[in-house]
């Protein structure tokens, strides 16, 4: 199955707003799914049925001195840099902790083979950018909105999630949720 690590976001009021906003922009971009919003902690790609007990291990002990936490959603930007975008995304401002245990997953999920990443960025893809095609729009709207808030989510769960690939889209089913 195909599965990642995260934290949930969810449908909140003020995302839902900006992507209406988006949708305004010609531009070829697939935005994700107001329910299907999440800050990814770890991709895990492809994975065994029989690993999903020895990941949730990992994720209790990469949480085990960590205390539930709030994070600000805020500012918008893109990835990989303004002339060259293929993700477009919302901050995820909590004081480095989503690092930290991003950090510990990797650390952790070493031992099984998993690929170490490095250099991890705390964001939320809203959108995902498919040509050239109003990049100069993209940019105006990344200007107007590099300072705004969308509001604070509380963080006390990490989720492992099963991705199922469809054509309209993406399903994420939860495999497992760990308290924080």
């Amino acid at each position: 199955m195909r599965a990642f690590i995260a934290i949930e976001i969810g449908e909140k009021k003020e995302i839902v707003d900006l992507m209406d906003k988006l949708k305004k922009i010609r531009a070829r971009m697939k935005l994700v799914e107001p329910y299907n919003v999440h800050l990814t902690l770890k991709f895990l790609g492809e994975i065994d049925e029989k690993m999903v007990e020895k990941i949730e291990e990992v994720i209790k002990e990469s949480v085990n001195e960590i205390e539930p936490f709030e994070a600000e959603l805020k500012s918008v930007g893109v990835f990989p840099s303004l002339n060259y975008m293929r993700v477009l995304w919302i901050g995820f401002n909590d004081n480095g902790i989503a690092k930290k245990i991003a950090y510990n997953i990797n650390e952790g999920l070493q031992k099984y083979g998993f690929k170490k990443e490095e250099n991890f960025i705390p964001h939320v893809t809203i959108a995902r950018i498919k040509s050239k095609e109003g990049k100069e729009e993209i940019k105006r709207f990344i200007e107007e909105n590099k300072n705004k808030s969308f509001g604070v989510i509380n963080c006390n769960s990490i989720y492992l999630k099963k991705s199922i690939l469809r054509k309209e889209g993406p399903l994420y089913e939860t495999i497992s949720e760990i308290k924080i």
